[in-house]
């Protein structure tokens, strides 16, 4: 029903390329994890795997569930709300569990909030979506995707309609964790994890903007910035 609207309207902002969407398993559970440096990005990963036939899942801001619509939205297509000041009683990843156990996509913004890196590269990634993989031993799909900043910029506040603009959205085949399973799931070893799930977004989205990568990925306790929120 939600897609009814969306679609279209998604339509008219962009034209998409998507790219060896294959690696997105068809059905069964499997983690998600693109990059993010734009507020429209889920909206735009939603619709490549509605394109390939998976209802997505989202661990969303809980303040959004607040919002009117929006939040009657996230709460009708099943999103998870993940409260970011405070501990609850209720975990967001425990919540996310469960939809893996149910055969459903989950998508995982490893880097936890909009990207800090000045040029839009991937920047240090946390842990949740290698926990849940390997906890779980489901697929880790890595996507990269450029154009958005084009319809709607980093802490945007108004969308570009016109002229139609150029999405790309690749997928990535499943990151092998094979050298992680069965050790303990101790700092080291997410660490190692996780940044083998950054390598493979950075090389995605490196092919996508012909270009390589910074050497180093940019992280915001060095360059003094907040974890959460706007930091300009």
């Amino acid at each position: 029903m939600i897609a009814f609207f969306v679609v279209p309207l998604m339509n008219l902002l962009a034209r998409y390329d998507i790219q060896h969407s294959e690696h997105l398993p068809a059905s069964g559970p499997a983690v998600v994890s693109p990059n993010h440096y734009s507020e429209i990005d889920p909206i735009v990963i939603g619709l490549a795997m509605w394109k390939r036939g998976r209802t997505p899942r989202f661990l969303a801001k809980a303040s959004l569930f607040k919002v009117p619509v929006v939040g009657w939205i996230l709460r009708k297509t099943g999103q998870i709300p993940v409260e970011r000041r405070q501990r609850n009683t209720s975990d967001p990843l425990a919540a996310a569990n469960k939809l893996t156990e149910n055969g459903l996509a989950v998508v995982i913004y490893p880097e936890g909030t909009l990207t800090r890196d000045p040029d839009l590269w991937p920047m240090r990634g946390k842990h949740g979506a290698v926990r849940m993989a390997l906890e779980h031993d489901v697929p880790l799909i890595p996507v990269a995707h450029w154009g958005t900043q084009a319809v709607l910029p980093r802490y945007g506040k108004r969308i570009s309609f016109f002229p139609r603009k150029d999405i790309s959205i690749r997928f990535g085949a499943p990151v092998d964790l094979t050298p992680f399973k069965g050790r303990p799931l101790d700092h080291a070893t997410l660490n190692a994890a996780t940044d083998k799930l950054m390598d493979a977004i950075a090389a995605l989205l490196s092919e996508l903007r012909g270009e390589p990568a910074p050497a180093e990925r940019w992280d915001p306790s060095k360059a003094g910035q907040s974890e959460t929120g706007r930091f300009d």
